[in-house]
């Protein structure tokens, strides 16, 4: 009686540590976005139980396939009091920027608003509330023109647009944060964020981006679209810029893995994310036509201001201190996750 007794007791317990942290939340902000729905999936794969906060001007609500959806703002005061105390919440992982360079210049003002602004009230509402873990989507922007070939997190931050200040101004708060609350957070440097869901699961919703892959990919799928390579005489191999690409799903093991990290105790920390080799625009337009078996209409343009000819990453420090390993690193196959999430 007493030995069916522990079997049972065990059982039991085994049951009850099955999901990683029983009744308690994983907010994720943004995560109805391109990046916050595929990380929201993975979050529930690995047993999380999530609440995805989004006013829905970026993302959608068909891309939300798991957790408690709440259309909202983070600008709403009221709102965040009554989803941190509603909820048993245990860290928050924040998606809701604006991130298109070229609009950030024109409209700079909407750009600190937002990922400034609103930033700051996520984080006052998450201290009147006692949540002190908080997962940052960054960016490579914070680090300006590159100094050297491979960037690593001791790079000068030096930004050269509104969008990159914005996420370094966040990055500042957060750094004191930590010095005078104990808000634990881990910044996510990112350089270009690729590719699509490998299990075919999310599909990409009328997708607006300013980055390569998705612009080269909605041209094939929209009648008359040209393509233009801004600037060709760049000091690179075939005369065009050179650019990092992450995969998606490496996106989000590295956030998990973060967020892992601060549960268990760890301290602030800050990551560069990218595969740690480029590849051209001309490259990338090749690869294109390769996976899709389609042509891509081209035309040659002037260099853009700003634009440097190399941004590569070095993520060893994330590889080391996370675990981490980009699977995914070939570009023909970020770019047919991607044309099959399109289609």
């Amino acid at each position: 009686m007493h030995l069916i007794f522990f079997f049972l007791l065990v059982f039991n317990l085994s049951h009850l540590q099955s999901t990683p942290m029983d009744s308690k939340y994983i907010l994720v902000v943004g995560g109805a976005g391109y990046i916050g729905s595929h990380i929201n999936e993975m979050l529930h794969r690995q047993g999380y139980q999530t609440i995805v906060l989004d006013n829905l001007s970026q993302g959608y609500r068909e891309a939300v396939q798991h957790g408690v959806f709440i259309e909202g703002d983070i600008s709403d005061t009221p709102l965040l009091d009554h989803i941190f105390s509603q909820y048993q919440i245990a860290a928050v992982m924040h998606f809701a920027a604006f991130k298109n360079v070229g609009e950030s210049v024109r409209e700079p003002l909407k750009y600190y608003i937002n990922n400034v602004g609103n930033t700051l009230n996520l984080l006052s509402a998450m201290l009147r509330h006692d949540v002190k873990l908080f997962i940052f989507s960054s960016s490579a922007s914070i680090y300006g023109m590159p100094q050297e070939d491979l960037i690593t997190e001791e790079h000068p931050c030096e930004p050269i647009n509104p969008y990159g200040w914005s996420k370094l101004m966040v990055e500042r708060v957060l750094h004191d944060l930590d010095q005078t609350h104990q808000l634990r957070f881990c910044s996510l440097r990112y350089f270009n964020a690729a590719g699509g869901d490998p299990e075919g699961k999310i599909k990409t919703f009328n997708r607006q981006d300013s980055n390569l892959i998705p612009i080269v990919l909605n041209s094939l799928v929209k009648s008359n679209r040209v393509v233009t390579i801004f600037g060709t005489d760049y000091p690179t191999p075939d005369g065009t810029c050179i650019r990092d690409y992450i995969h998606i799903d490496d996106l989000g093991t590295a956030h998990i893995a973060a967020m892992e990290k601060l549960l268990t105790g760890s301290s602030s920390n800050c990551f560069n994310l990218g595969n740690g080799h480029g590849f051209s625009v001309r490259q990338v337009i090749a690869a294109v036509e390769k996976v899709t078996g389609q042509c891509v209409k081209l035309r040659e343009g002037e260099r853009r201001i700003g634009d440097p000819a190399v941004l590569v990453a070095n993520s060893c420090k994330a590889e080391k201190e996370l675990h981490w390993q980009p699977r995914y690193s070939s570009i023909e196959v970020m770019i047919e996750h991607a044309w099959n999430a399109m289609r």
